[in-house]
């Protein structure tokens, strides 16, 4: 259903509500709000008459403003830098990536039993303590699209892999997909914007983008780029 078929929805339930609640026989109401009135009956159950009505409005008004939200979110192509997306941390609270704005970012897709695992958490936490008090911050977006290599859950249970790993990454969010329909809208954004050598989908475990200071993505490196291959880079922007 589309936002604009749900706005309209909710708006003729909620009249329809008032309707019910109006004195006056039923053959009095016009054609058109006898029709609305019997569809009110499905989409507002005879319970509901005993709910009030700023309830329901507030419900609706709730739902409605999470659509409108989830759409903007949605809306990768218009996004003028990566401070316009919200993410969901390891352990599904939202975060603005607006948190980041005058950082250089480093973002990676990661994974933990793929063949690039060891080196990549080994030099991304080089890379964290060589550059992160000069303002680097690396976003670490688990992905299991690629062999299944990203088993464990959100949660404790991510926190306690890297701890166990002795990786000290820096900031852990909850696990997505990268590629496809149902990718985060932040890696749709990203691909867009650095399409890489043989199109945008990213091509497997830690693909990473490097974001300036103003939030948009300057570079994308392959999966087997060395992370403090990217160094060099990340001191000009820092």
């Amino acid at each position: 259903m589309s936002l604009r078929q749900f706005q309209n929805i909710s708006r003729q339930a909620l009249r329809c509500y008032s309707m019910r609640r109006t004195p006056g026989p039923f053959l009095e109401l016009s054609r058109g709000q006898r029709q609305c009135l019997r569809l009110c009956t499905i989409m507002l159950p005879v319970s509901c008459a005993a709910t009030p009505m700023n309830a329901i409005s507030s419900a609706a008004q709730h739902s409605t403003a999470a659509a409108i939200d989830m759409s903007a979110n949605g809306d990768y192509k218009n996004a003028a830098s990566i401070y316009e997306f919200t993410v969901k941390d390891t352990h599904g609270n939202d975060v603005s990536l607006e948190k980041y704005k005058g950082k250089v970012v480093l973002v990676v897709n990661i994974a933990s039993k793929c063949g690039l695992t060891k080196n990549n958490y080994e030099k991304l936490t080089d890379l964290k303590e060589k550059y992160g008090e000069r303002g680097l911050v690396i976003l670490n977006f688990p992905c299991n699209q690629f062999g299944s290599q990203m088993p464990e859950a959100d949660g404790e249970a991510m926190v306690c892999h890297l701890r166990d790993s002795k990786a000290d990454i820096g900031e852990v969010f909850a696990k997505v997909d990268v590629n496809g329909d149902n990718a985060a809208p932040l890696y749709k954004y990203l691909k867009a914007k650095q399409t890489g050598t043989l199109g945008s989908g990213i091509k497997w475990n830690f693909t990473k983008f490097l974001v300036n200071k103003e939030g948009v993505p300057i570079n994308r490196y392959a999966p087997t780029t060395d992370p403090m291959d990217i160094a060099k880079d990340i001191e000009k922007l820092l």
